[in-house]
């Protein structure tokens, strides 16, 4: 159980708070999984009293709680220590200072202080430094949850860090990524490091290729402000699917602790082969949709979506074929792409094994027989599923691949908690396992920069692909100069 703690949320009155944060808290608290003293303050610009915000936050649980309905005892013990403060300047920083002692005092939360910006990514710096400046740090332990994207570039990211470290040390910081808190990515590592028949085989002596996919059938929508400075590689790439291959990649950690497991995942980013301007042609893929249909509707292309440029030049699709240079993987191909307004919404990794290297049947008698290859589905439908070799129950010698299913629903009958439960819980707990660390960040940027400065020159042009498909032709191209196909999840 976390100690007593206060939870101070900027952008209190924003999306990501109504959506994701509130609803995670409020479930903690339905598993009794908060500290008996806990209190909830948030911040914003705009004033509203205490009871107006938490009305709204009471609507905000009702309608996007995974548990409904709303269990009206639970809430009104956890709405009794929820607060509002105003912070449109300096006076309104001093006013969150007193209320946080008022709280400390009558929540008993021991000055223990939990700060989360819930914020645009420009006013992480402003109120980094406004938490220094007016000492809102409590007497007890102080943390700061930042949301992505961690800066826009290597050096951006290393701006940000250095304020961030102006007030908070590095351990007190915990940049979040909310992909690290799904279930199915956590059992990555359990799959790996908790049973005995897979590690052996994970390297390039076993494995021909890996896939990791994240796909999505929503186009922009309401983001396109966001969206048109960050596109798919800022948005999903440099972070999500970057953590999703150094969680694949990694080597066994020592134990199962903050350091040790980011250590590892620091190797691999660092192994990460650098695509170069000479390469980039060869080894990235940048599209955009056009129209097309999704489910049977009919929707506008990217640069028709409100918000964007007529001539915008970002993607909404990225696939990169990738290198690890390590002992485990030199010479196995990471293929990862990512895409907006795709056929369905899903996310997975796909590790397709070699064929066995001696075929004793005949060409006809295994001709429905593909390689072993194993897949973990991340969303929506969490689960692994391996495919293997199996006689079709005929006279004669037939072979077909077929499934072996693990689906987590149907395993434990439990809802998996929401990401933002499992990260809230441990960033007040104060195991930063899950999150992100500043060395993790850069290497990433370190990748992704010089890519981003080619596709800046136009190098390689921009693809277009229509609403509904896989995406551009060029994708398949990169893949299949290998001798190698796309999955369709």
């Amino acid at each position: 159980m976390p100690k007593p703690a206060t939870l101070v949320l900027f952008g209190g009155s924003g999306d990501l708070t109504r959506r994701k944060l509130l609803p995670a808290l409020y479930n903690l608290a339905l598993q009794r999984l908060l500290p008996a003293s806990f209190a909830v303050v948030g911040a914003a610009r705009s004033a509203q009293s205490d009871d107006a915000f938490r009305r709204e936050l009471h609507d905000a649980v009702a309608e996007f709680s995974r548990t409904k309905p709303i269990n009206e005892e639970v809430w009104g013990a956890f709405a009794r220590n929820v607060r509002f403060v105003a912070t449109p300047d300096d006076a309104g920083y001093d006013a969150l200072r007193a209320a946080l002692d008022r709280v400390d005092v009558e929540a008993g939360t021991n000055g223990n202080r939990l700060f989360y910006l819930a914020t645009p990514p420009q006013a992480y710096a402003p109120i980094v430094r406004a938490i220094g400046k007016h000492e809102l740090r409590g007497p007890g332990w102080s943390r700061v949850v930042v949301e992505k994207p961690f800066g826009r570039d290597l050096a951006t990211a290393m701006e940000l860090t250095g304020v961030v470290h102006e007030v908070f040390r590095e351990d007190e910081v915990f940049r979040i990524d909310h992909y690290l808190g799904k279930e199915t990515v956590q059992n990555i590592l359990v799959l790996r490091f908790a049973n005995g028949i897979f590690e052996p085989i994970w390297n390039r002596q076993y494995v021909d290729h890996v896939q990791i996919t994240v796909a999505e059938s929503l186009g922009v929508e309401e983001r396109a402000d966001y969206y048109e400075h960050a596109g798919a590689m800022r948005d999903i790439v440099q972070n999500h699917l970057l953590q999703l291959m150094a969680l694949v990649g990694m080597e066994p950690p020592a134990a199962f602790d903050d350091r040790a497991v980011r250590d590892e995942k620091v190797k691999v980013l660092r192994a990460l082969r650098p695509i170069s301007d000479r390469e980039v042609g060869a080894r990235t893929v940048r599209g955009q949709y056009g129209r097309g249909y999704i489910e049977g509707r009919a929707v506008p292309a990217y640069r028709e979506e409100k918000g964007v440029a007529a001539d915008s030049q970002t993607e909404s699709f990225v696939a990169l074929r990738c290198f690890i240079d390590n002992w485990r993987w030199e010479g196995v191909p990471f293929y990862i792409r990512t895409g907006k307004r795709l056929p369905k919404r899903a996310t997975e990794i796909a590790i397709r094994f070699r064929i066995a290297p001696h075929r004793i049947f005949t060409k006809d008698a295994s001709e429905g027989l593909e390689a072993n290859e194993l897949v973990l589905r991340i969303q929506p439908d969490e689960g692994i599923s391996l495919t293997f070799g199996a006689k079709v129950p005929v006279q004669g010698l037939r072979i077909r691949t077929v499934n072996m299913d693990f689906v987590y629903g149907a395993s434990f009958m439990v809802d998996a908690p929401d990401a933002y439960e499992t990260l809230i819980l441990d960033a007040l707990r104060g195991d930063a396992t899950l999150f992100t660390r500043r060395d993790e960040v850069e290497q990433q940027w370190q990748f992704v920069d010089p890519i981003l400065g080619a596709w800046s020159r136009g190098v390689p042009a921009l693809a277009t692909y229509n609403a509904g498909s896989w995406g551009p032709t060029e994708a398949d191209t990169l893949i299949e100069r290998d001798d190698r196909a796309w999955r369709r999840p």
